[in-house]
């Protein structure tokens, strides 16, 4: 899936200035968070918006609601804007 970092207008009950999200097109809405490492919220190293191709699983465990898991240990792979819309359209043909 892809998904991108982004600053929400509210953060409350969430950790830290930015937060990551799946961008659209894909099977999962838009408002659900994504638990994630915490490299694809170094803003030095990749500034908000900076979009990510990552494994993520929906979950709702701990009774916080349904969020997204992506293992931390994961490597980082980051898509641009064209490399998105690409893997979208795969998936909209249902090549990946």
């Amino acid at each position: 899936m892809i998904v991108e970092s982004f600053m929400p207008a509210s953060t409350a009950g969430r950790h830290g200035p930015v937060h990551v999200r799946p961008i659209p097109g894909q099977i999962y809405e838009t408002s659900l968070y994504v638990s994630c490492s915490t490299r694809l919220l170094d803003t030095e190293r990749y500034p908000v918006g900076t979009k990510f191709k990552i494994w993520a699983t929906l979950t709702d465990r701990e009774g916080k609601g349904r969020y997204l898991f992506s293992y931390h240990g994961d490597a980082v792979t980051t898509v641009t804007d064209q490399q998105a819309q690409e893997f979208i359209n795969g998936l909209k043909k249902g090549h990946i």
